[in-house]
């Protein structure tokens, strides 16, 4: 009986190391920088790093655009205070008489050469 349990145990301990084998080789494969996973995941990481980039550059430049937007919509509320500053003065102008008769102009006669 001893035997037979001493069988059983070298068979298991052969079956799980041929497993753990297998499982070993597969493991390989799956890592593998080319094909496998691991090469996906070194790619997709590639490509979140370049992504990063990316968004940092167009943050900088988001920004620079607003602050020029901003400086240029406090220059138009400048000028639009000086116009209705102006307009306001033209209010307080006398009124010109517009309908005065215009000067009559004397004919002008051209001179041809003839050859």
């Amino acid at each position: 009986m001893e035997m037979i349990a001493d069988i059983l145990l070298v068979a298991g301990a052969l079956g799980a190391g041929f497993y753990c084998f297998i499982l070993a080789r597969r493991l390989t494969r799956f890592t593998d920088l080319e094909n496998g996973v691991g090469g996906a995941v070194a790619v997709l990481s590639a490509q979140v790093d370049d992504l990063t980039k990316t968004l940092h550059a167009a943050q900088a430049t988001a920004g620079d655009s607003s602050k020029s937007l901003q400086d240029l919509t406090d220059r138009a509320d400048d000028v639009a205070r000086r116009l209705e500053l102006l307009v306001a003065s033209m209010h307080d102008l006398p009124q010109t008489n517009s309908s005065a008769p215009a000067e009559s102009a004397d004919p002008v006669f051209v001179r041809h050469s003839r050859n």
